[in-house]
């Protein structure tokens, strides 16, 4: 049986935080389907999300008739601010924890988790200009301020917009092995050498 990887999308994800991980997701299932996961996208209510620099992205389900997952990627964004008092949308994290065995957040998306008391007592992360806010979430969080991203078992929480392709390319490697994740990185050609 096929295990399934859901990112999840609303208005204001961060394109990249959602993006990024794909990519490396996207390609390792549908190249290696023998390893046994796909990825899919799933929103509250389906259809098209915009997101939060105006690219507008596609949701395959809803949480109502999204599978049952394996893995949760919860993207960041400006999006993530109203989820915070959201009490619905908390409940649905917290529901997703209780029957989803890896929890996994990139960027913002950790303060989510964080509302959700999710990373309570457990080392986390987040993009670095919202440290401080995920201290004041949860005090109890042991930040982890100059991590890509902090792997805590059965919660994976990355820092800032592009350390999402890195926290993917470490899913994958925990799923199906460093060899598998090095023909990935290699596909993709995610080899940083920033420009300045």
């Amino acid at each position: 049986m096929v295990k399934a990887i859901g990112i999840v999308l609303f208005p204001g994800t961060e394109e990249l935080d959602a993006i990024g991980p794909w990519e490396v997701l996207a390609f390792w299932t549908r190249q290696f389907p023998g390893d046994g996961y796909a990825v899919t996208t799933l929103s509250r209510e389906g259809g098209s999300v915009e997101c939060a620099k105006g690219l507008v992205v596609q949701a395959a389900n809803s949480y109502a008739d999204a599978p049952e997952l394996d893995v949760l990627l919860y993207p960041g964004g400006q999006g993530t601010r109203p989820q915070l008092d959201d009490e619905q949308q908390l409940d649905w994290v917290r529901a997703q924890r209780e029957r989803v065995p890896l929890m996994t957040s990139v960027c913002t998306g950790s303060l989510v988790y964080a509302a959700a008391g999710l990373l309570h007592g457990r080392p986390a992360t987040t993009h670095w200009a919202s440290l401080d806010v995920l201290s004041d979430l949860d005090p109890s969080i042991d930040l982890r301020r100059d991590a890509r991203f902090v792997d805590d078992g059965d919660v994976i929480t990355a820092a800032g917009v592009s350390a999402g392709i890195d926290m993917a390319l470490h899913l994958v490697r925990r799923l199906a092995g460093a060899d598998r994740a090095r023909e990935v990185r290699r596909y993709i050609q995610y080899d940083p050498e920033p420009p300045v």
